[in-house]
């Protein structure tokens, strides 16, 4: 009779682990710690409406995979192969299922003729809903002086759709940056192109203005845009950057300003408006966004100095001034809100959430172009209490850099190097009304381990869009290769 129970156990046994991990032999070995896979989804948040979180094995003499996710609060995936590819609909709806819960991920994989079954782990849905349909970037070649093939995308957040909105290849290899839109309307952009048919082209109210790319009235080309929420202005820095390439360091390359400005472009009245309290010669104005309410303008400065001999002295504050819609002057006294010389760092890429509780900026030892400092990260300011903390949560050990919200200030993304070092990815995390930010997660591919060792491109100035962007390529192409442009009108002090 014992004999009999100890069988039926074991019978029970195998039927659980063939059911757990299907077509797999009966030595299942139990591993006793989680599994390393790659993208690393375990403990990660994510919303509702998201493409499938595709994963492998991180180590690649694993061959086959069997994973059963299952809802607490209802409803199971079961997929194998050599990787975790889910079915999109499926995904979908176990998420729609499972919203402010958690899903339980179950991992078999095979090893030189061995299965292992490792310990599960979560992933959280998230209550808040990202509403955006999805997201846009420039994606760039790893080089330094020569453009190469590059272009500016959008990509679906629910499945794995990317699109092309231009790339260079039309404007015959000119270099295609900083896709800018208003708080993730399509309907109202501005990107730039350089090289021999550069311009600032300024897509509002169904029609394209193309600008000189050039205004030596107001010291160099038009670049890092932010519009204001009216729609009707749109700030800009105006920059002369170098750069110079290091013989012993961690660090491959500096960008650096030998000079920059900020100034506010009337988009209705076609005019750049000066105003010598962010046009100061004794110091370089940088990176402006406007807060949501338009009432503010924010932006990095710091005194001039010896260039490039101390470029590593170079440290940005954080400050704003007030700004009025109405007569689009900007006001007469500059707040600094993060001060260099307090706490030793530089802050840059300001980004203030939609709903005006927080201003997202990224602090690094120096500088402001921070994608190629390792020890660049992101710090969250809370306007309310004037407290800035760092996003530990979110940091990495490399470069963390360029940010956006979703329009409801749940959501925000970002670039960071730390799958190599060598090229930003696109990671996604979700923020309560504490502030407290969530795991992030990679922007998920079908095959992603393949999908990024292939990827021989960075992701760079990234934003949420509402609905898809619609811009005829060639149309804009050959607009961009003719010679005429809109002359920039300036006017102020």
């Amino acid at each position: 009779m014992k004999k009999r129970i100890q069988h039926i156990g074991c019978l029970v046994l195998t039927i659980w682990m063939l059911l757990a991990c299907h077509s797999l032999p009966e030595n299942v070995q139990t591993v006793d710690q989680l599994p390393a896979i790659y993208p690393d989804y375990i403990g990660v948040t994510v919303p509702v409406g998201i493409a499938p979180l595709n994963f492998s094995m991180a180590d690649d003499e694993f061959t086959d995979m069997d994973v059963e996710v299952k809802g607490r609060g209802g409803g199971t995936l079961h997929v194998n192969g050599s990787f975790a590819d889910f079915d999109l609909d499926d995904w979908h709806q176990l998420l729609e299922e499972n919203i402010g819960s958690q899903l339980i991920i179950s991992v078999c994989a095979q090893k030189d003729g061995q299965w292992y079954k490792y310990q599960d782990f979560t992933m959280d849905v998230s209550p808040y809903p990202l509403d955006e349909w999805g997201v846009t970037y420039r994606r760039i070649p790893p080089s330094y002086m020569l453009y190469s093939h590059m272009g500016l995308y959008q990509r679906s957040l629910s499945d794995f759709e990317e699109r092309s909105m231009i790339e260079n290849s039309q404007v015959h290899g000119n270099c295609m940056n900083c896709h800018t839109q208003n708080r993730t309307n399509p309907e109202q952009y501005v990107f730039h192109v350089r090289g021999p048919h550069g311009a600032t082209v300024i897509h509002t109210a169904g029609s394209n203005e193309v600008l000189q790319a050039r205004n030596d009235t107001l010291g160099g080309t038009m670049v890092y845009p932010y519009w204001h929420p009216g729609g009707r202005y749109c700030a800009f820095s105006s920059n002369k950057t170098a750069q110079i390439f290091h013989m012993s360091n961690n660090k491959r390359i500096e960008v650096y300003d030998m000079a920059s400005d900020v100034f506010v472009y009337d988009t209705q009245n076609h005019v750049a408006l000066k105003d010598t309290l962010l046009m100061k010669k004794d110091r370089m104005e940088n990176t402006p966004v406007f807060s949501p309410d338009g009432k503010s303008l924010y932006f990095i400065t710091t005194p001039t100095g010896n260039y490039p001999q101390e470029y590593d002295k170079v440290k940005y504050s954080l400050c704003r001034v007030s700004f009025d819609e109405a007569t689009g002057k900007i006001g007469e006294t500059v707040d600094t809100l993060v001060n260099a010389a307090e706490t030793g760092k530089s802050a840059s890429w300001p980004r203030p959430s939609y709903d005006g509780r927080y201003l997202m900026y990224t602090q690094l030892d120096y500088g402001y172009f921070s994608v190629w400092h390792p020890e660049a990260d992101l710090v969250l300011l809370d306007l309310k209490t004037g407290e800035s903390r760092a996003m530990n949560e979110v940091n990495s050990p490399r470069s963390e850099s360029l940010h956006n919200w979703s329009s409801n200030s749940h959501w925000f993304l970002f670039t960071s190097r730390r799958d190599d070092g060598l090229y930003t990815r696109l990671y996604f995390s979700s923020i309560d009304e504490q502030g407290r930010a969530t795991k992030p997660f990679l922007l998920p591919q079908r095959n992603p381990k393949v999908y990024y060792r292939r990827l021989l491109y960075s992701y760079n100035t990234p934003d949420f869009t509402s609905r898809p962007v619609e811009m005829n390529a060639h149309e804009m192409g050959r607009k961009l290769e003719r010679p005429e442009r809109m002359k920039i009108k300036v006017d102020g002090k």
